[in-house]
């Protein structure tokens, strides 16, 4: 398992991304709200996206609801389940999304990680329509921001570990996001059933693939340099 750290592609119009640094504080935020509540579990059911109310063939109970169904298509992606789970997707988010923002501007950007995570919850509950099991975290969104910067970055560089035995690698993007993306594939297909949500990760890969050329700034190239 390769754990990515740092890319090294400097910032070309943007002196800060701070959208980016926003989603990763409201979710941080969102984390340490979501422990201090008397019952986390029936939060998260609340705030994440259920396939089978969504497509109203069940009912939330009203004393459960805390917003409307459509609402959970935005706030699902900022609900995690655990401390890993949340440091896994802030760390995606901490090396590629800051590049991703200033190919495409900070407004434009945030727009675009909003539509990448709603497309990827709309995947996940039309793939499992019946499932009545809460969709929580950003690895939707955050899969279509990876997908981004493999198209505008692929000849990047990126700076991480190996999980075993932590040996530092650098490496191309376009092999790590390209692997990465392949296994997202492989798991959607071969493991269904899973508690992870396999088909949101395509469905955000997708919407990230599709939107990138709308959002990006005109004078970006895909597949450009690094």
């Amino acid at each position: 398992m390769f754990v990515p750290l740092y890319d090294g592609v400097p910032l070309r119009y943007l002196r800060y991304p701070l959208a980016n640094w926003s989603i990763i504080a409201v979710n941080a935020f969102m984390f340490l709200w979501l422990q201090s509540a008397p019952d986390t579990g029936r939060v998260e059911t609340a705030l994440g996206v259920i396939p089978a109310v969504l497509f109203g063939t069940a009912v939330l109970s009203p004393d459960i609801a805390l917003v409307s169904t459509p609402v959970t298509l935005l706030t699902g992606m900022f609900v995690h389940a655990n401390i890993a789970h949340l440091l896994g997707n802030m760390l995606f988010l901490w090396v590629f999304g800051d590049n991703v923002e200033d190919a495409m501007g900070s407004g434009r950007y945030l727009l675009f990680y909003l539509l990448c995570g709603i497309i990827a919850a709309l995947t996940f509950s039309a793939m499992v329509p019946a499932s009545q099991a809460p969709l929580i975290g950003a690895s939707g969104a955050i899969s279509g921001v990876a997908a981004a910067y493999l198209l505008l970055y692929p000849k990047a560089r990126i700076w991480g570990f190996v999980f075993v035995p932590w040996l530092p690698l650098r490496i191309p993007a376009s092999w790590f996001v390209g692997i990465w993306i392949l296994f997202q594939v492989l798991s959607a297909v071969y493991l269904q059933g899973s508690d992870i949500g396999w088909w949101a990760h395509l469905g955000g890969i997708g919407a990230g693939c599709a939107l990138v050329g709308l959002f990006k700034r005109r004078e970006i190239a895909l597949f450009g340099p690094a």
